[in-house]
């Protein structure tokens, strides 16, 4: 009986069109044009240096990208246990007619190849599209990003923040904010004008979001102009600041970004919790791991001054999201955002899946995003989460509480799209 419900609610699911509310998708090169750039998203990289692969053969410069999926291969039998291994079967199983259980020193090759003309097919990209049920896709735009020579109705800009917040120390991240807005930084009047014009151009262009990746220690405050007015002095004379004054600056610029997703009506995301460079030798973007001692604690003053923006918070440790819950309970601007990086494993997503359709109104959940760099992966990322959540409303919803299946199923579209809609406003 659970398995036939599971299976129809999710028939239910699979049939929804999605909006994709986080990405890295480059939509002047969205999809791919060979399996490496599939196998060189950083999940396969730096598995595969933890079962052993040498970092240098995975980054060596000028790399073939055949020679580069040939040696990945050499270690995919030791992660076929993994869900990101799964993913990467369901991809080609389900682009490219691949029917084997596994990719292996024998099939690799064939498969490289059609997978290749598969991609080189003019329309692959919308092809992908169709096949993942992909409406729209938000993107993770630098700061300085033009917005120029793409859709902005399918991909929706976002404005990312984190070197204006703690890299503005930088002469480059300096002259690309004057550059972008022709704006000369020389006190905080003039680095607050900057910012606000970032917004100006962002939401001109379609953007629905602003978004940051946060360190576990970080604890935004308001900070007056007349407080952060000497240190921006001491940046700008190309001083080296003291850690506290680094503090002031990014907390200056942050709680300003704040201030104008107020005015500009833009959701926050935060991102909190990542620690960079804790494996100082692993390969690109397989550097950074969560900390247990972040808390949501530190954003108190944040949520409680901006009643009107909504702040949707990803997380990465199972603690973490249980504080989220509790937090997207008490404050209405507080909203839980998918299951982010470690976070993005079944086990982990079920049981934070449980706890937030248990607890939080249901229409402060965004229930997942692909957090992809490539289109491809939509269709395996989302097909997890709507297992999962067929599961999840089956057993929790219709069988436990005595729900129709149809009002189960309409949870479960509010939580995989609409919620999406009337948030972001898209």
């Amino acid at each position: 009986m659970s398995d036939q419900l599971t299976q129809r609610i999710l028939g239910e699911l699979e049939a929804l069109v999605l909006i994709d509310p986080h990405t890295h998708i480059n939509p002047h090169a969205a999809a791919s044009t060979t399996l490496a750039d599939i196998m060189g998203y950083h999940y396969y990289t730096e598995l595969a240096h933890s079962a052993g692969l040498p970092k240098e053969q995975i980054e060596e410069p000028g790399l073939d990208p055949k020679e580069k999926v040939g040696r990945i291969v050499t270690r995919l039998d030791a992660l076929e246990n993994t869900t990101q291994v799964s993913w990467l079967l369901e991809i080609c199983q389900a682009f490219f007619g691949f029917d084997d259980i596994s990719i292996t020193a024998d099939n690799w090759e064939a498969l490289y190849d059609t997978a290749a003309a598969k991609m080189a097919e003019p329309d692959w990209e919308q092809q992908v599209l169709s096949q993942s049920k992909l409406e729209k896709v938000f993107l993770t735009n630098d700061f300085d990003d033009p917005l120029t020579g793409f859709d902005t109705s399918l991909y929706i800009p976002c404005l990312r923040t984190d070197d204006l917040v703690f890299h503005l120390t930088k002469v480059e991240t300096r002259e690309r904010l004057e550059k972008a807005t022709s704006t000369s930084v020389t006190n905080a009047a003039s680095l607050r004008s900057a910012i606000g014009s970032l917004f100006e151009h962002f939401t001109k262009n379609g953007a629905r979001a602003c978004a940051i990746s946060l360190p576990p220690d970080f604890s935004p405050r308001k900070i007056e102009e007349s407080t952060v007015e000497p240190v921006l002095a001491s940046v700008l004379r190309g001083d080296t600041l003291s850690a506290t004054d680094a503090d002031t600056l990014s907390c200056f610029v942050f709680w300003s970004l704040a201030e104008f997703c107020a005015e500009y009506s833009l959701p926050f995301d935060l991102m909190i919790g990542v620690n960079r460079r804790v494996y100082e030798d692993g390969v690109f973007q397989g550097q950074d791991l969560f900390d247990k001692r972040t808390s949501l604690i530190l954003y108190r003053q944040l949520f409680n001054a901006f009643p009107q923006v909504t702040f949707p918070v990803s997380v990465l440790g199972q603690t973490s999201n249980q504080e989220l819950v509790s937090y997207a309970w008490i404050f209405p601007n507080v909203v839980t955002n998918g299951h982010w990086w470690y976070s993005n494993i079944p086990t982990f997503i079920e049981q934070d899946c449980r706890s937030r359709l248990q607890a939080v109104p249901k229409t402060k959940q965004v229930g997942y995003y692909s957090d992809m760099y490539k289109l491809e992966f939509a269709l395996p990322k989302f097909g997890m989460y709507r297992r999962i959540l067929a599961k999840v409303l089956a057993e929790d919803f219709v069988m436990n509480l005595g729900w129709s299946e149809e009002r189960a199923v309409e949870l479960g579209k509010l939580n995989l799209r609409g919620n999406v809609e009337t948030i972001f406003k898209v």
